[in-house]
């Protein structure tokens, strides 16, 4: 007889895809009240005369179809496309200590911001404010700031390449380059490690490599809910009989099998297209070993082949591109002679995979003609991301599997324009090349220093060391690591300003003086002067295309990024610089120009982007143009295979967190996880059934998790979770994210990048006990930071 799983808990049998995201799209248009606008909106995402998805990174593919969206895409501009709206009354009627008692996804949902607001700290209530008054004071407030590093400059994705340029011309200006950025806490590892390996810190694949690869390796992603238009790809390799052999910790329907809502024969049928040739679960944190066991099997079959052949035996193909090798890299024989020392039963330890498995992997990779490997936070979000990256690198080298048809690395970016922003410059640690050319073109000396990264600067504002805070976009106290101390820093700032569409928790955490500004969104139209304007944006493999919004802006004032920018920097600047921000302002097409200018890549930009489709910025490493100190691309060692903080303890397991399926970053859509089988909650923590039973528990046990580390503060702990058994590694165990990021303190990342550490944290676990009040403490229904606490 089967056991009563706990409430809100289904097996989930049916497909990633199919029915059941029709159904989904079509609720979510329903609950954003706009079932026939929406569906006409929908039918413009992704086209040459429409709008990019403010949703994933995914390219689009040349020749459009009329549905060039997934579910998760529907959901992404159905929850910004909105007919719900907040403005004076609705702030006159809730103060910001109510507002931050309820679900994160209650003050989403509560719709588009469409006046801007600034905090009445005698009231406790956001009040309207007048455009020129608020950008009066926010620029006073900037200029007031003693040192021009005390002041913080935040960017998240959803901005365009136009605002993203025009913004780092501003703070450059101002005198920093404390540029916090989402991309910070996702794909950093990536901008960090694979410059040192292939010269360019972005993947070298197109599109159309998909096309002629013939295995692809995938290491901890999971697309049909984070980049799910992916899923269209990955359909058409296994169809074709392209080998895709996935690793990761949790088993994830859509990368077992996938349903194409676009398939008329598999909707009909219901028969879906197997993804996974091969799935093997290696542990939290055990990718870097995995990934040496492949490496080290292959130098194995490359060794025995060339033994054979001095022998006389019939002739055995190397495994190796040793010409490849030889030409285009450097680093070979330290790498190799580590992998030698490398023993199997530490790799076997580190990944918790077999020898047999990992042979059986180098095996298959031996004998393929082109090879991808894609690759997303799982990788990243390690305190090994930077080295992880490498090893991934280092993988592909051995065969030669860079800069040709069909083979490459494919980093996957989780956001619509987080690769575009850094291109155009927003970095904190900016190329002495790079700021000559904006000295150049602009004329003025820019700061040298290296500026804040998102836990530096979070650090800062902690700590007292920072003054003032400028967000284009995000949820960063909820995105970072670390929020007891995020919501510690914006109490000690002077001034924190927010450019937003919606409002969400950061917004509730009070400076002493603070702004809400509402900014359009993707999916509306721009005009400047009567004249209608585009914007860019950059995907994750490179191509830059035009963004064009075509609804009704929510409200009079609502005003475009591009714009906010400009005032801001008039206001804080009063001339310096000599910069004309209004003509920047009325004309994007001069903002192209001077990125073109600084950017030589972007040549002819304003001429290509009007292009269907776009155009790609050159890929050295594609080229086999190797821009690193060597001039080759370089192996890479890493001797160490995982993270002891465990200390070898049974009964500290390894976090990963994890989004829901009706979930985008931050951004809760609904409290459903469908793939996984959990519905109207999010206070879960997935187990292996035998590590729950060797702890003694029983699935739908409540307990408390607490991170095991010695920088952990006592207050570290998330309570209330229910256990739920998971096909996982044992020692191993899963949670949603942002509810258990205050487990996640800000010395706990990547040493190299930053990159918190995410995906791999060591926790402890306990039966429920007293409640610890905690600020960030989990409540059931998906609630992040209810409590008695409210922000002073």
């Amino acid at each position: 007889m089967a056991t009563k799983r706990p409430d809100g808990i289904k097996d989930y049998t049916g497909p990633a895809g199919g029915w059941g995201a029709l159904k989904a799209v079509a609720i979510s248009l329903k609950a954003q009240q706009i079932v026939t606008s929406g569906a006409q909106t929908l039918l413009k995402s992704n086209q040459p005369d429409g709008f990019d998805c403010p949703s994933c990174a995914w390219p689009d593919p040349k020749h459009t179809s009329s549905f060039e969206f997934c579910e998760n895409g529907a959901k992404a501009v159905a929850w910004e496309s909105t007919a719900k709206k907040i403005g004076a009354k609705f702030f006159a009627e809730h103060s910001v200590s109510d507002i931050w008692k309820e679900s994160d996804h209650w003050i989403e949902d509560q719709g588009r911001v469409t006046e801007p607001l600034r905090y009445n700290a005698a009231t406790d209530h956001y009040e309207v404010v007048g455009w020129d008054e608020a950008i009066a004071e926010i620029g006073a407030g900037l200029a007031a700031v003693p040192d021009a590093d005390q002041a913080e400059f935040y960017t998240s994705g959803r901005c365009s390449n136009e605002a993203a340029f025009l913004f780092q011309l501003f703070v450059r200006l101002y005198g920093t380059n404390n540029f916090p950025d989402c991309s910070n806490m996702c794909h950093e590892a990536t901008s960090v490690g694979l410059p040192k390996s292939i010269g360019i810190g972005k993947g070298t694949v197109s599109l159309e490599d998909f096309d002629h690869t013939d295995l692809i390796l995938s290491f901890g992603h999971n697309p049909g809910t984070n980049h799910p238009r992916m899923m269209a790809t990955l359909r058409e390799v296994s169809k074709r009989g392209g080998k895709i052999i996935v690793f990761n910790p949790l088993k994830e329907r859509s990368l077992e099998r996938f349903e194409s809502p676009q398939s008329v024969v598999e909707m009909a049928t219901g028969n879906s297209t197997p993804i996974a040739s091969t799935y093997l679960q290696v542990k939290v944190g055990g990718d870097a070993a995995a990934i040496k066991g492949i490496a080290k099997a292959l130098v194995a079959l490359d060794d025995a082949a060339r033994s054979s052949n001095a022998a006389g035996a019939a002739a055995a193909a190397p495994t190796l591109d040793h010409d490849f090798i030889a030409e285009h890299t450097a680093g070979i024989e330290a790498y190799i002679a580590d992998l030698r020392e490398t023993t199997w039963e530490a790799i076997e330890r580190g990944s918790g995979l077999s020898r047999t498995d990992l042979e059986g992997v180098a095996q298959i990779y031996a004998v393929s003609k082109a090879t991808i490997v894609c690759y997303g936070m799982g990788i990243t979000q390690q305190r090994t991301g930077t080295s992880n990256v490498q090893q991934i690198a280092n993988l592909l080298l051995l065969r030669g599997n860079m800069g040709r048809p069909g083979a490459g690395i494919c980093p996957l970016r989780g956001h619509s324009n987080v690769q575009g922003d850094r291109t155009v410059g927003i970095t904190e640690r900016p190329k002495p090349a790079f700021l000559d050319r904006m000295r150049d073109v602009f004329g003025f000396e820019p700061p040298r220093k290296d500026g804040h990264s998102v836990v530096e600067s979070i650090a800062a504002m902690r700590d007292g060391k920072a003054k003032a805070i400028v967000c284009l976009g995000g949820n960063l106290a909820i995105a970072s690591s670390d929020p007891q101390a995020c919501a510690e820093g914006f109490r000690n700032m002077d001034l924190a300003v927010h450019i937003t569409t919606k409002l969400n928790r950061t917004h509730l955490l009070m400076a002493k003086a603070t702004y809400v500004l509402p900014c359009l969104g993707r999916t509306e139209a721009d005009e400047q002067a009567g004249v209608p304007q585009s914007v860019t944006v950059e995907d994750s493999m490179s191509m830059v295309h035009a963004s064009r919004g075509f609804l009704k802006p929510p409200g009079a004032n609502v005003k475009s990024e591009i714009w906010i920018v400009g005032q801001i920097a008039k206001a804080t600047l009063k001339g310096k610089g000599a910069i004309d921000w209004d003509a920047f302002i009325g004309n994007y097409d001069l903002i192209r120009d001077k990125i073109e200018a600084v950017f030589p890549d972007f040549a002819d930009y304003n001429r290509r982007v009007r292009e269907p489709g776009g155009f790609h910025l050159t890929n050295s490493a594609a080229l086999r143009v190797w821009n690193t100190d060597t001039k080759k691309a370089n192996f890479l060692c890493t001797p160490t295979l995982e993270d002891d903080s465990t200390n070898g303890d049974p009964d500290v397991l390894r976090l990963t967190t994890l989004r829901a399926h009706d979930q985008y970053n931050t951004t809760v859509y609904s409290l459903d996880d469908r793939y996984r089988g959990v519905f109207g909650r999010r206070d879960i923590l997935f187990m292996n059934e035998r590590d729950i039973a060797r702890m003694g528990f029983v699935e739908g046990d409540l307990v408390d998790i607490a991170t095991a580390l010695d920088f952990a503060r006592a207050d570290r702990v998330v309570q209330k979770l229910t256990i739920v058994r998971y096909a996982l590694p044992e020692g191993c165990c899963a949670s949603y994210y942002p509810e258990t990021q205050p487990l996640i303190a800000l010395e706990d990342h990547d040493p190299q990048s930053f990159t918190p550490s995410y995906k791999s944290v060591p926790v402890t676990i306990r039966p429920t006990g007293a409640d610890l009040g905690s600020e960030f403490a989990v409540a059931r229904a998906g609630v992040v930071g209810r409590s008695k606490h409210v922000p002073a």
